[in-house]
């Protein structure tokens, strides 16, 4: 035992007193050690400084307590809740640090003692690339026990979803089963995340400065939100920019099943910078017939006053310009039978299956037009959400277009219920807003899609579709730079003739040889659909010699099948090509995931 003592011992204990606390220490356990050492911490911080401590010191001895935030994000917005949390509590005197899962050893969870998790879900109830790994180790046999732990979660997701804020949910249930107490109820928020976080925080603060006594130093002040914001841009998702559309334009053929845009906004005047792999958040307008429909359904007046927080209005403005209409979720239904009592929508809610479909098909429009009622104008105003702004992965880099920025939108168009619908933003963009109009954007940063810092790194990059969008970027960056790093595009859609998105351009960064390699998988071209995960099978060897000399993975695109079969394709190639079991093979791209070689930007 002594000898795994720091030479420093010897300089702080005598002899007496070293071998008193070694043979103390030899008869505990592991979980009493950890027990003992914060007893010990605790008694220290009860003896008084002598008179010669310096303020430094003192700062020391009273900073023993933090929270700490552990944020897992695929976007950004995670992120922001965190580092906004922690300015906040830290300006009431409580420690605290910030850290991306992604960066977080697993096994230092049993060190913390008072944690905030901050969490989003993707697809079906799936964790954000970097909290993969943490959610995995908290699931697995070598998760700790961690009795001493108190924590709280916040679950950020999208009622629309079935499976709502399901990996919050899921860290709740793990981190109590290994014997942590939850210092506040978890809270699911819905997308106005900021709302309800806020009412939230009202309740936990005074909780967290109890748990937590605050930090008797002005010291604090280094990290306050006007430290942290000064290269941050002035517009934001509350504040966005009124913006320019310049150009949209349809790039898919007259034929094609999908109607692509790609369209160009001016930020000419706007200061506004990004960086490849950063999404532009898009407000838009709801539809003028739309909004007829439904105040027609619901026996309203357009012209009535209603309030949305502080704000009034008329009815026909908050349908227009603030509330979600296009994507239905089952609070509305709920909201809106309580209104109408109508046992038809009660029967529709009892059946969770049923409801998930009809909801996936159908507007606000529809549901109020299959069950009209008269209603109060602020009842409807208040069963309905905020609208949320749109994400789209950026399609351009400054270094190229400086005071533009570029996207690449699906429109959303179906028939059903007797009517054609359009998605909100997309068609906004695509067939009600001229050339020259305003559009209110801000830049959504994501620093979980970077290209390497180092512009001798190869590149595979895997976009189908509307995936295809940051790789456009990630070239013109690369070209700009003078990048020499090898670059691999692999790209689906259903036809060659019809889909090809940016065909001219892919085919010029071909000639010049900044694209090294590109592999095209047109699922609809011939009897067997062909899709990027077969090119990646049929490309085996290449693919690993690529990782193997440190190339760098990106996937953009669908999430629900798109990705998860790249992934799986990504596994039997690591497994077969570098002669590993099923087990290391996993290993190996986890390891790439810590690395940020392999990237994501999946919807």
């Amino acid at each position: 035992m002594t000898s795994n003592i720091s030479k420093n011992a010897f300089a702080m204990l005598n002899e007496q007193q070293l071998t008193q606390l070694s043979s103390a220490a030899s008869a505990l356990n592991k979980e009493q050690l950890i027990w003992a050492s914060g007893y010990l911490a605790g008694l220290a911080g009860a003896v008084a400084l002598p008179a010669s401590a310096t303020e430094t010191e003192q700062t020391q001895a009273v900073a023993t307590a933090t929270l700490t935030i552990l944020y897992g994000s695929q976007t950004g917005n995670a992120k922001g809740v965190a580092n906004k949390y922690k300015a906040q509590v830290e300006s009431k005197g409580v420690q605290a640090k910030v850290v991306s899962m992604a960066d977080y050893k697993p096994r230092s969870i049993k060190n913390e003692t008072h944690l905030l998790v901050v969490v989003s879900t993707h697809g079906e109830g799936d964790a954000p690339d970097d909290a993969v790994e943490l959610h995995e180790f908290l699931a697995s046999k070598k998760a700790p026990k961690l009795p001493h732990l108190k924590y709280a979660v916040i679950g950020l997701g999208d009622t629309s979803y079935e499976f709502f804020c399901q990996t919050a949910k899921d860290f709740e249930q793990r981190l109590s089963t290994l014997g942590a107490t939850a210092f506040a109820e978890r809270l699911d928020c819905d997308v106005d995340y900021e709302t309800a976080i806020s009412a939230w925080s009202e309740k936990v603060d005074s909780v967290l400065v109890d748990l937590l006594k605050p930090v008797q130093t002005t010291q604090v002040s280094s990290t306050t939100p006007v430290a942290n914001a000064v290269a941050e841009s002035i517009y934001t998702k509350q504040n966005p920019f009124g913006a320019s559309l310049s150009e949209s334009l349809k790039i898919t053929g007259r034929d094609s099943i999908k109607d692509i845009r790609h369209i160009e906004i001016s930020l000419e005047d706007s200061g506004i910078q990004y960086l490849p792999g950063d999404a532009l958040g898009v407000y838009f307008l709801n539809d003028e017939n739309m909004i007829e429909r439904i105040v027609n359904a619901t026996n309203t007046d357009a012209n009535a006053q209603v309030t949305l927080g502080e704000e009034s209005l008329t009815l026909a403005q908050a349908l227009k310009e603030r509330l979600e209409i296009t994507l239905s979720y089952p609070g509305f239904i709920k909201a809106y039978q309580a209104a109408t009592q109508q046992q038809a929508l009660a029967d529709l809610m009892a059946d969770k299956a049923a409801l998930r479909n009809y909801l996936n098909e159908s507007q606000i429009v529809d549901i109020v037009e299959a069950f009209p009622a008269k209603v109060d104008e602020q009842t409807l105003v208040d069963a309905l959400r905020v609208i949320t702004p749109r994400l789209y992965s950026i399609a351009s880099s400054q270094a190229e277009v400086e005071d533009e920025v570029h996207l690449t939108v699906a429109h959303v168009e179906y028939e059903a219920n007797g009517f054609t619908h359009q998605g909100g933003a997309s068609g906004y963009l695509s067939t009600r807003v001229e050339e020259g109009a305003e559009v209110k954007v801000y830049v959504e940063n994501n620093d979980n899609f970077r290209l390497p810092a180092d512009d001798s790194t190869p590149i595979i990059m895997v976009g189908p579709g509307t995936g295809i969008a940051p790789f456009r970027a990630f070239m013109q960056e690369r070209d700009a730079r003078g990048a020499t790093g090898n670059n691999w595009l692999l790209f689906g859609n259903p036809s060659f003739t019809q889909d090809f998105l940016y065909q001219t351009e892919w085919q010029g960064y071909l000639k010049t040889g900044l694209l090294t390699k590109i592999s095209l998988a047109f699922s609809r071209d011939q009897a067997e659909k062909i899709y990027v995960q077969d090119r990646l099978r049929e490309n085996a060897k290449e693919v690993f010699d690529w990782l193997e000399a440190g190339a760098h993975f990106y996937v953009c695109g669908d999430a629900t099948r798109m990705a998860k079969d790249v992934e799986s394709a990504l596994l039997d190639i690591i497994q077969t090509q570098g002669n590993k079991s099923e087990a290391d093979a996993k290993v190996y791209l986890t390891d790439m995931r810590k690395a940020k070689r392999y990237q994501k930007d999946v919807y």
